[in-house]
């Protein structure tokens, strides 16, 4: 889809949804989906372990959501934790930027194809090797290991772990690829894994439906996140592209300007950084906290770390 098209649909869509928010209304095919756990954090016990999560939001400038009127609670969490005011993501369209996010590399991917794959090496295999629980909650989901490109408000493209061979090929790694019931459970039980990926259907993520809806959707979500964090856990929201060609890190990275937000304990409160990150150094960031070495691009310091946003770096394992 276009950028034209894709605002085009937007606006659409969040008219349809002001002038009918009790009628089914479709966003594209996606709808904001419903409230986890009922959004009572007083039902939840808190997780004695530490769980670095990572949501993923879609298609913004960071100028669209910080600062902006249309999204109150990301400018809350960013005022009251950490932002990264100089992120940026690698490159466009999505499918890229999912995978440098979670191995390191785009592996020469630049577009959202749904058939491709790649034999590469990437954070399950660390995670796996390192004995370190995962998931990966991808809302609207049909069934855990879903194969389809499409379903309601879920995307593929948005999903990178069933793009890697030996994760889509392996029974018990697909496994851990689940949908929302099975994210509302965990928070129920106070069971997330340690490293927890989360990615909203396509009206919550804002794909479809702009920053508006999206900001309902981390209003009534990350609470609950940030309540199961535990003592030294992390939670990082970033978004995957711009709207811009803007870049940093010795060029390694053009697909805009985005929002970086970090919450969690060992957060400084309130703080900036302004040193450049891509997601690159975002993974490299997450792979310091849990104990595992970096890939591909996240070894390389000019990609920078979110460390400068915590007292000390992390480190929950």
């Amino acid at each position: 889809m276009t950028r034209a098209a894709t605002a085009a649909s937007r606006v659409a869509c969040s008219l349809a949804l002001a002038l009918a928010p009790a009628a089914i209304v479709a966003c594209g095919s996606a709808r904001p989906g419903r409230t986890l756990v009922g959004g009572a954090r007083s039902s939840l016990s808190r997780s004695r372990s530490s769980h670095v999560i990572v949501l993923v939001m879609e298609n913004e400038e960071a100028a669209s959501v910080i600062g902006s009127s249309a999204a109150p609670y990301a400018n809350a969490l960013a005022r009251r934790y950490g932002l990264a005011t100089r992120s940026f993501a690698i490159t466009h369209p999505s499918l890229p930027n999912y995978l440098a996010l979670t191995s390191g590399a785009t592996h020469a991917i630049d577009s959202d194809c749904t058939g491709c794959h790649v034999a590469a090496r990437n954070i399950v295999d660390q995670l796996t090797a390192a004995k370190v629980s995962w998931r990966a909650y991808m809302e609207d989901l049909p069934s855990a290991c879903f194969r389809g490109s499409a379903s309601a408000g879920y995307a593929k493209k948005h999903n990178p772990f069933l793009y890697y061979d030996d994760v889509a090929s392996d029974a018990d790694r697909c496994r851990a690829i689940v949908g929302f019931d099975q994210l509302e459970a965990d928070l129920r039980r106070a069971q997330l894994p340690t490293f927890a990926w989360i990615t909203p259907n396509l009206c919550d993520d804002g794909h479809d439906c702009g920053v508006r809806t999206a900001d309902r959707f981390l209003a009534r979500t990350v609470p609950l996140l940030l309540h199961e964090l535990g003592p030294h856990g992390l939670l990082v929201l970033t978004w995957d592209e711009g709207s811009s060609r803007a870049g940093c890190c010795g060029g390694a990275a053009s697909g805009g300007h985005i929002a970086t937000i970090v919450a969690g304990p060992d957060v400084r409160p309130h703080s900036l950084q302004r040193q450049p990150v891509d997601h690159y150094g975002v993974l490299a960031t997450i792979e310091h906290a849990l104990g595992l070495p970096p890939l591909g691009g996240a070894a390389d310091a000019a990609n920078g770390t979110l460390d400068p946003l915590f007292r000390r770096p992390p480190r929950i394992r």
